[in-house]
């Protein structure tokens, strides 16, 4: 095993051997492998968005074995989706791909403004299933959070007795945040703040903006002088949030864009600002194959330094 992984879980000493284990597999599989970077492919859109809007325009991903297939052949860390896209491929692909069982679920057919996520699949699915990991979404801003913090420090509790490694989806949401709020910078730090404190592993968060929505924070930020121009120095502020980057911290790849240069630019930001890497969904998914696996390839080289 490379020293830096070995780094990376020297920073779960409480952990058990099993969940260290399950955390190694994450990060000694695929193209970065050994390297401490992700790139992880997660499609629980179909739940969270609707089939048509998250398959129509690449209609084989109706197919849930097309989406472990293309996290394998992309060379991607791992694979996260719900109980259901997990159960239709995990038997064909067994032992393949590292696999992430998305755990909680919101639709958008009430989408209200202060969002709740439904608990949706357990710990033994995931044991069921052959998982390195659980993943689940807090929504810190909505007025339900502190029903989904406990939630998802059950969740962490019953993960970590198994032996499984822990991600959280930390996505501010509520109506007390603008729509500028959700990615704000002092908002998506405190986001994985929170994510830190509750247990988890690995973090995803949003790429923030320089935007400051709590007055404050303003206040904090611009004492202590906090670099925020660049987005480089807004991930390290981040990655700082959740203990001196003593945390896996990833970054959302978002809704699909067509210029692919603007992106690349955004892994750069992540890369430079010691972010840990991607999950990449619409972004990989809802493109040709052969171009999203192209888009992934270059993803991962830039996560491993080979392109500038």
């Amino acid at each position: 095993m490379g020293t830096r992984v070995k780094e990376i879980l020297s920073w779960y000493a409480s952990d058990s051997p099993g969940t260290k284990t399950n955390l190694a597999r994450l990060l000694n599989h695929g193209r970065l492998a050994g390297t401490g970077k992700l790139v992880i492919l997660p499609v629980d859109q179909g739940f969270e968005h609707g089939p048509a809007r998250s398959f129509a325009v690449n209609p084989p991903g109706y197919d849930p074995c097309y989406h472990f297939q293309l996290a394998i052949d992309a060379g991607c860390n791992a694979y996260a989706a719900p109980l259901g896209f997990l159960e239709a491929g995990a038997a064909e692909f067994a032992g393949e791909i590292p696999l992430i069982l998305k755990m909680n679920n919101h639709d958008v057919l009430h989408d209200e403004k202060d969002p709740l996520s439904a608990v949706t699949a357990s710990v033994k699915d995931a044991q069921r299933l052959g998982c390195v990991a659980v993943g689940f979404t807090i929504y810190p801003g909505s007025t339900n959070a502190q029903t989904m913090y406990q939630q998802c420090r059950e969740m962490i509790a019953e993960a970590k007795a198994a032996g499984l490694a822990a991600v959280v989806w930390s996505y501010p949401r509520g109506s007390d945040l603008s729509k500028d709020g959700e990615t704000a910078v002092d908002v998506v730090a405190y986001a994985a703040q929170i994510a830190a404190q509750l247990g988890a592993h690995v973090i995803k968060v949003k790429p923030p903006t320089a935007h400051i929505e709590l007055a404050d924070a303003k206040k904090a930020y611009q004492k202590a002088g906090v670099a925020i121009e660049t987005l480089a120095e807004r991930v390290r502020h981040v990655v700082q949030s959740a203990f001196d980057g003593k945390r896996i911290v990833i970054f959302s790849g978002g809704a699909a864009r067509e210029d692919d240069e603007s992106l690349y630019e955004e892994y750069r930001g992540i890369r430079d600002g010691g972010g840990f890497g991607s999950i990449i969904g619409r972004n990989s998914f809802q493109r040709q194959r052969d171009r999203a696996l192209n888009f992934l390839s270059t993803v991962m080289q830039i996560y491993a330094g080979e392109v500038k």
